[in-house]
This record gives structure tokens, sequence and C-alpha cells, in this order.
């Protein structure tokens, strides 16, 4: 067991205004929110923070402009105690932005935007990857993504993708080189071309790419399935969500630094089961990542 395991995550840094509403605005008109806040965000940075949060050594590849806004994303970063020396600054590039609006229910809508010259792909690795035990990957940067894949996978190290909704092509370019596969149901269905039961898509792209794959439905809970293996369902827990915004993320984060300790997916899928959860409860997107000590107490709680 790994007590203090050191992961690279490697995708998305964009700089978020959330709005909180009662309502979700519909049409054309002025609105006013209950509840507003800017942070540091993005799928690989959320999991980064969740993932520091849960005790591991976090380092970030993310790309930005030089411009003010990538200056103030790096510091955002860095004041969670995540190594952002691999962070890709692109000259005359314009950094990540992203408009999200968030109802009462938690439900949320949201509006990125990425500069193609900012998310030009990498030539090579920006380090010897042999410093880090585990690499946590998304879909939104798909050239440093399938770098990073292909070197944890030369050296034997978990290579892990959050399998998000993103165009198929990408999904296809980056799979056949993770060792665990994490998607949500909505990418399984784009990835597939027809609907598919969770446990159905679980265990399709364990037999696709060999490789332990999972399948997340939100509130139904996620089913996982490994080579030889049955499929197992993690339910997930029941609260009242206040907002669901990188939600995911966190569960990707908790995972990859539960796994990276114990290599048990198992007991990894349940404790990023309660890592969301309890983020749910939080509004402010990846701010409510929760720390490790109160994921355990959560699920302490909830077996009580």
């Amino acid at each position: 067991m790994i007590e203090k395991p050191r992961l690279l995550c490697v995708g998305a840094l964009t700089q978020d205004t959330v709005f909180r509403f009662e309502k979700l605005p519909s049409g054309p008109g002025k609105f006013l929110p209950i509840e507003v806040v800017q942070i540091a965000s993005g799928m690989a940075s959320s999991a980064a923070t969740a993932a520091r949060r849960q005790g591991a050594d976090v380092s970030l590849w993310a790309s930005v402009g030089d411009d003010g806004v990538g200056r103030w994303l790096v510091e955002e970063m860095q004041s969670e105690a995540i190594d952002c020396s691999l962070v890709r600054r692109v000259e005359g590039g314009r950094s990540a932005i992203a408009t999200i609006f968030v109802d009462a229910s938690g439900e949320c809508v949201i509006v990125p935007f990425y500069d193609p010259r900012t998310q030009a792909e990498p030539d090579r690795a920006p380090c010897n990857f042999e410093r880090f035990d585990t690499v946590l990957v998304d879909a939104r940067w798909p050239g440093a993504a399938a770098i990073a894949l292909a070197e944890a996978g030369r050296l034997k190290a978990p290579a892990i993708l959050d399998a998000d909704v993103a165009p198929k092509h990408v999904l296809q370019r980056l799979m056949p080189l993770a060792s665990h596969i994490i998607a949500s149901l909505p990418a399984c269905r784009a990835l597939f071309d027809r609907p598919v039961a969770a446990p159905e898509g679980a265990e399709r792209l364990r037999d696709l790419y060999g490789v332990f794959a999972a399948v997340t439905d939100g509130a139904k809970g996620t089913y996982l399935s490994a080579p030889g293996k049955s499929t197992i369902h993690v339910p997930a827990y029941d609260v009242d969500a206040v907002d669901t915004l990188a939600a995911g993320d966190v569960f990707h984060g908790a995972f990859a630094a539960r796994f990276a300790e114990t290599g048990n997916e198992e007991d990894a899928i349940a404790l990023a089961s309660a890592a969301a959860a309890i983020k749910c409860l939080r509004f402010g997107g990846r701010l409510g990542a929760p720390t490790r000590s109160e994921t355990l107490r959560f699920m302490e709680e909830r077996r009580s």
C-alpha cells in the first residue's frame, strides 16, 4: 500500500463563473442569481483538487494562455498545494473559460470555450513519468492525454481515463491506451451509437479493450467489470443535491487517489461514490471536494 501516492492529472483547466438560481433561466431576459462564485476548475483540475484533499501528492499537466486568466488559474491551483510546474503557457493563446448555471436541485447548464491555440497538441511528454505512481486523464486535451496514457502504459503504471462526453473519435483514440476506463453513461451511449444500460456498457468496454471498466449512472450508482470477473454494482448515496457541478470529477480524483494507494478498484469506487455525494451537498463546484477524513466519516455515518 502506498501511503501518499504520486498522481498526475492531465486535461482541462478553466475559469468557471458559476451562477446559482432557484430555477434555470429559459428564453431571453435578465435573471438575478442567488449566489455567484468564480473558480479555477475543469475536469482534470477538479479531479486534482479532490485527489489532493484525499491525501495524494498531485501534479497537473494542463494548458493555459499567457494572459491574466492563465496566471490566476495557476495561482488558484497552487493554493490547493497542487504542483503546477508542468502547466503549459501558450504565447498568444486564451485561457479556457466557462459560464455555468446551477438550479436549486443541483442540475446545471455548462457553456465552455476552449481556444484551439491553447489546446494544440503537445509534441512530447513534459517530464519523466517515472516520478508518478498513477496517471488520470480527461478527454479535453486529447494529445496530452494520449501521451500520458502511453507513458503510464510503458511504465506499467495505472493509466485511468475519465471518459465523459467527447467526440467519438477522441474516445476511440484514448480508450485503447488506458488500463482503467471510467465512463459516464451518456458517453457510453454516444460511443456505441445506441442506448445501453450501465451494466452492459461496462461489460462492452471491458470486452472491447480487455481492461477494468466502470460506467457511472448518477443516482443509480456505478457498475464495474474486470476481465474474468462478474459485473459489480456499487450504489450511489442518496443525498439532497445542492450542486452536481464537478461531482464526476471529484469521483474520478478520489478513485485515482484511493486506487493508487490500495490497488483495489471496488474499494476505490466505494470511496469515490462517497466523496462525490459529499460534493453534491456543497455549492461551488470543485470547492466542495471533501478531505479523506470527511469522506470516511460520511461513510461510517451512512453505515450506522
